[in-house]
């Protein structure tokens, strides 16, 4: 499995360690089957969103709280 991190733009680098690597790679896959026809780069930028929303963490949010919350963004 590889490691995947994402640099924005802005330059905000997103570690896949902000998560378990096992818990994002299975966020990440969840996302992408439930929506195809959405980028990984959008996905990814949906998960920078709901981090700023949520102070600027993800610690402490349930995965499928975190799944639900990138959803209403995507």
């Amino acid at each position: 499995t590889s490691i995947s991190s994402f640099t924005y733009p802005s330059g905000v680098f997103v570690s896949p360690y902000a998560l378990n690597l096992s818990s994002f790679n299975k966020l990440i896959r969840r996302l992408q089957d439930r929506h195809p026809e959405v980028s990984r780069d959008k996905i990814m930028e949906a998960l920078h969103e709901v981090r700023k929303n949520n102070k600027g963490v993800l610690n402490g949010l349930a995965i499928r709280s975190i799944e639900e919350k990138t959803s209403a963004i995507l």
